[in-house]
Formats: C-alpha cells, structure tokens, sequence
C-alpha cells in the first residue's frame, strides 16, 4: 500500500524532497535495479500530467524534484500525484501518492 504524503510546491521554485519506503517487515527497500515514474495532474483523468524527476538509492529513498521553469508553468492549485517503481522483473508498485498544492509566486 501506497504512503500518503501531501506537499506543498511554490510556483516558480525549485522543488526537492524524499521519503524513506520500508516494507511490510518494516526493513528499508533496496531500490537497486528499479526504475520509477512519478506525474502530478489536475485530477485523476486529466491528459495534461508534470513530470517529476525521480530518483532512488538502495537505502530506500525515493527523491522528487522539478525544475524552477517548469514550477513556474503551473497554475497554482491543488493536483494529485503517485510515485511507481518497478523491479527487474517488470513488477509495479505505487510507493507514495498525495495531494500536491501549488502556491501562487508573486515574485516574477
């Protein structure tokens, strides 16, 4: 099951965080040989995703981030987002999904 993590962006910044995933045992995953997948939308069905870059380490990890230029194309608001990952052997999971607010930038 996937964690429930709301964030917060501010238009026109750059964005980082993570999370630590732990399995069922509670022990840290291995995300060695994993790929993962990460898109925002307006609501579930919208066409019109935002990318994040994702990252992942061994200990883990699960990193997002997104560019200043591209938070800065976003109209402000609230959005939902997951993160999937899948294995070697072409397993898919959703590790994290959550609400994404976007604050308005008033700075330009």
């Amino acid at each position: 099951m996937a964690a429930k993590v709301n964030i917060v962006i501010d238009q026109g910044t750059t964005f980082n965080t993570s999370y630590v995933i732990h399995d069922s045992a509670d022990q840290l995953v291995d995300f060695t040989g994993y790929t993962a997948n990460s898109q925002m939308r307006k609501s579930y069905s919208s066409s019109n995703s935002y990318a994040f870059t994702v990252s992942l380490n061994a200990n883990g990890e699960v990193g997002l981030s997104m560019s200043a230029n591209l938070t800065s194309t976003i109209t402000a608001g609230r959005y939902v987002y997951d993160v999937e990952v899948e294995n070697a052997a072409g397993v898919r999971s959703r590790v994290v999904e959550g609400i994404v607010t976007i604050t308005p930038q008033v700075t330009r």
